[in-house]
């Protein structure tokens, strides 16, 4: 009787010309994918490659069953994408990392749309940076990354597949209307996290000074309550603005200056259909949560 395993194998082989390109494919070694086509010849009697000078090649008869495999492995690859689909979408989980200021505006508006298309797909979600999310995608912690880069800063995928969902711009948070980053040259402020607190110092350098860092604080409550305090000034995305916005305080847009934020899986498509609902209902959230509301324009 045919072997499935057998049959991608000798499919791989027809592919590449070469059992050691097959076993990379299939990540098998190459003893193993010679023992599978063994193994093949023998459940059918028939002679299916041949040795040659510079590998391999198939035999007619090799040919002929190759074709063959690569129909039935296609349509049994075909049919259990479906399966999952239907399956994979009706229980199950996806898991999902990304930092706050998203988790408190868009993540609740695609878990909401997710749970209400797939009640049965259960999501996690975890707080982190945009560095240990990738970091916990690539070793395969969680299914998606919800993740940002500054406009100024390359655009480096490292094996990662990104999809832009949305733009975030950068506001200057003071308490008085009107004021534009180079009125502070002179003033304290206030940081957010070491990797955060170099794009505070670009934004700066980009109208000529440094900004002279007296407070460190990576929490959008805390910030903004010592900004109304006057104990510095600062720079938030809109996003954290849209979360939470303290009364006393007054923002600026800043211009040119957004944070363009991205949806990250890892590895080769497509993507589980789990994980595909999830960017898909983060797109249609981002785009949504994007859209200018009356009291979010500038407080002055």
């Amino acid at each position: 009787m045919l072997n499935l395993v057998h049959l991608k194998v000798l499919a791989a082989v027809a592919r590449h010309g070469s059992v050691t390109e097959a076993a990379r494919e299939l990540h098998y070694s190459q003893p193993s994918v010679s023992h599978h086509l063994s193994r093949l010849e023998a459940a059918t009697g028939a002679k299916l490659v041949q040795r040659v000078r510079r590998g391999i090649r198939l035999t007619p008869e090799g040919e002929l069953l190759a074709r063959r495999a690569t129909e039935i492995v296609g349509r049994v690859d075909a049919a259990t994408s479906e399966l999952a689909a239907h399956v994979g979408l009706r229980t199950g989980r996806v898991r999902l990392a990304a930092n706050a200021s998203v988790l408190s505006t868009i993540v609740p508006k695609a878990a909401r749309a997710l749970a209400e298309a797939h009640p049965g797909l259960a999501l996690s979600v975890v707080d982190r940076h945009p560095v240990e999310a990738l970091g916990m995608l690539r070793r395969g912690d969680v299914d998606v990354a919800l993740v940002f880069r500054y406009a100024h800063a390359p655009l480096e995928d490292d094996g990662f597949r990104l999809l832009h969902v949305a733009d975030d711009p950068i506001h200057l948070v003071s308490r008085h209307p009107d004021d534009s980053v180079a009125d502070h040259r002179d003033s304290p402020w206030i940081g957010g996290c070491e990797r955060c607190q170099s794009e505070l110092t670009a934004v700066c350098a980009r109208h000529g000074f440094a900004p002279r860092i007296d407070s460190v604080c990576d929490d959008m409550v805390v910030v903004q309550a010592l900004v109304a305090a006057g104990v510095g000034v600062t720079t938030l995305p809109g996003l954290a603005l849209r979360a939470h916005r303290n009364p006393e305080i007054h923002t600026t847009e800043i211009p040119d200056a957004p944070r363009r934020i991205y949806t990250a899986t890892y590895g080769d498509p497509p993507d589980p259909p789990a994980t595909t609902a999830l960017i898909e209902a983060i797109a249609r959230a981002a785009a949504a949560e994007m859209t200018p509301r009356p009291e979010d324009a500038p407080v002055g």
